[in-house]
């Protein structure tokens, strides 16, 4: 077989929902037969969601992942590949990549980077890997690594490429998104490809969790750094691209050349051979895939806080959000990625007017309501807040009003929202910028 078709499944998991997340991949690799594919990858710690966190402390969790693990192996028939992020237990947990085929588990791979700064603390739970996770399927040669194993310049994948013989690097993704992420890691993926002279293909998760947002924007990248196919940013997808064989090889030969290198001996690296060779013959049409452009710094910026809102409210169950409205710039841009994100129906605005709120803050905000088609609420304070001031009026003495007034109110309509919010389950979005 000299063409490899490589499918990457860019999925958005629910830590926690191993049911949600095995239905996912079942349909992905649905997917994947009807075109076909002969390797199909998921991300990682698919079947758990990403960052697991203290759920990996439950002993039960561990047991239902690899239970979910057995009922994708069961749907894994013929020839295909999938590559799937679980989490394994030995002696030890690990963040694992299963591989799969004829409907057995004929590899695994454990992470051998283990991420621990910023968002990430994965030492706290894992242990590292020490395999080399190279992969045999016919005659191509293939090797799987988990996220932060590409990253490091020195990363397992060097030795894949070298010494295993890869002509394709597959890694299982969960990095998360900051702005400009995407640029800066197709940037690292074209190097890579080009320093190892391998085909690149890499999967990444996408969607919100919590305080994080995954971006997504999979790509397949070619030994030159070329993207083959990229995947889109802040949403699902599903990559195709046929892999030729022949090229690569012609690439890396002319690439040691002028690197003026020798080529590794034979087995230099342990191979995991896979039992069964993809049957040659015609497949169907790759899905097109029309080339991602980059959106500007804002509009990136807003896209993830889009999905990152969406996120949050579905996958905690809130069926609506409330948010008060004071006409100015703060709540109108919250409002606006609220009703983008959930729509008009989802989103209750709650004007708190007081005798300090002019004419003009009242009607931009009935303005804005009425442009975004959202419940407009209103509930005066000025009776409130004349309560507050008199009780504390004995302490406070005569004085001229200030930045402690001004928080009153700020505070009683925080008290406000909140009512709402406990009364009728909706989830306050909070409008504070970054002066706040």
């Amino acid at each position: 077989m000299q063409a490899l078709r490589v499918a990457l499944a860019q999925i958005n998991p629910v830590v926690g929902d191993l049911r949600g997340n095995v239905d996912k991949v079942l349909a992905g690799i649905q997917r994947a037969e009807a075109l076909r594919v002969d390797l199909l990858a998921f991300p990682e710690l698919t079947l758990t969601g990403y960052p697991p966190e203290d759920l990996l402390t439950r002993p039960q969790f561990i047991s239902d992942n690899l239970a979910c693990l057995e009922e994708v192996r069961q749907a894994v028939r013929g020839t295909m590949v999938v590559v799937v992020g679980f989490v394994d237990r030995q002696a030890e947990l690990h963040n694992a990549a299963a591989v799969l085929q004829a409907q057995r588990r004929v590899g695994v791979y454990y992470k051998r980077c283990l991420p621990n700064y910023g968002v990430f603390d994965e030492k706290r739970y894992f242990q590292s890997g020490g395999d080399n996770g190279v992969f045999q399927l016919g005659e191509w040669l293939f090797g799987v690594t988990i996220c932060e194993d590409l990253w490091i310049p020195t990363g397992p994948f060097v030795e894949q490429a070298g010494a295993g013989e890869a002509l394709l690097l597959l890694n299982l993704s969960a990095s998360p998104y900051h702005a400009g992420k995407p640029a800066e890691r197709w940037q690292m993926f074209a190097s890579r490809a080009r320093e190892t002279a391998a085909a690149l293909a890499v999967v990444n998760l996408v969607g919100g969790q919590d305080e994080l947002i995954f971006d997504g924007a999979s790509a397949v990248f070619s030994p030159a750094g070329k993207p083959i196919a990229q995947g889109r940013l802040f949403e699902e997808d599903f990559i195709v691209a046929d892999l030729d064989r022949e090229k690569i090889l012609q690439h890396r030969s002319e690439s040691r050349q002028r690197r003026e290198e020798k080529a590794p001996g034979p087995a230099a690296l342990r191979r995991s051979v896979l039992p069964l060779t993809p049957a040659a013959g015609s497949k169907p049409d790759t899905p097109t895939h029309p080339p991602v452009t980059l959106a500007d710094r804002e509009e990136e910026i807003y896209q993830a806080l889009t999905l990152g809102t969406r996120d949050y409210v579905n996958k905690n169950g809130f069926e609506k959000v409330v948010i008060g409205l004071s006409g100015g710039v703060d709540s109108a841009l919250t409002a606006s990625l609220a009703v983008d994100a959930l729509g008009a129906e989802r989103v209750i605005t709650l004007a708190l007017p007081s005798q300090f709120s002019s004419d003009e803050t009242r009607r931009d905000t009935r303005q804005l309501a009425e442009n975004l088609g959202v419940r407009l609420l209103e509930i005066p304070i000025d009776e409130i807040y004349a309560t507050y001031l008199k009780a504390l009026a004995p302490i406070l003495g005569p004085h001229e009003m200030g930045v402690t007034e001004e928080n009153i109110q700020s505070r009683i309509r925080g008290n406000l929202l909140m009512a709402l919010s406990n009364y009728y389950g909706w989830l306050v979005l909070n409008n504070g910028n970054k002066s706040e």
